[in-house]
């Protein structure tokens, strides 16, 4: 397999040296917020965090467990707590869960001491991805498209909000990366 030169270099000195505060991947479930999110701190010589990863390990539960178990305002709650706690001061790149933006003080929290990338997709590529695991909550028992096109419609003006709007097409994960690259480099 071969890579083209940008895959593994990292994101000009430029770029890096401008980035002063964490930046916070939004968007729908499936949209590939953890998957890129790696690749862009990597690019971007900055530690990765998943804040859904973060929740399990504080709560000893799967976010599937917490829904299940106490419901989704408590879920938000522990969500809101946790992303608080991440977004530190220090700049690095954190993957939030698709319904963490939507809640408002997450948001303005969000909006205030990081940078807001909507990571955005159709439909359709967001319920071929997500079809093919089922360890999603909102998803369990539904029909995948219809959940995923109410929750775009309902969550797309709190997703506007994001200072930076990239979109994440059916291609490589890589473009969508340099695509954010280059939206910070402005």
């Amino acid at each position: 397999m071969t890579h083209s030169p940008s895959e593994h270099s990292p994101a000009p000195a430029a770029t890096r040296s401008h980035i002063d505060k964490p930046v916070v991947l939004v968007g729908l479930m499936g949209v590939g917020k953890s998957t890129i999110g790696r690749r862009l701190a990597t690019r971007l010589g900055l530690p990765f965090i998943d804040s859904d990863d973060e929740i399990e390990k504080a709560s000893g539960m799967t976010v599937g467990e917490l829904f299940e178990n106490y419901g989704e305002d408590y879920f938000r709650d522990g969500e809101r707590r946790v992303i608080a706690r991440l977004i530190d001061g220090a700049v690095k790149v954190i993957a939030t869960g698709g319904g963490a933006f939507v809640q408002q003080e997450t948001r303005e929290l969000i909006l205030k001491e990081a940078i807001a990338v909507w990571l955005d997709a159709d439909i359709a590529v967001l319920t071929e991805r997500v079809s093919r695991r089922n360890t999603r909550p909102l998803l369990r028992d539904t029909d995948p498209h219809m959940v995923l096109s109410e929750l775009a419609e309902k969550r797309r003006p709190f997703y506007e909000q994001a200072q930076i709007h990239v979109r994440s097409n059916d291609g490589a994960h890589e473009e969508t990366v340099e695509r954010i690259l280059e939206a910070l480099a402005k």
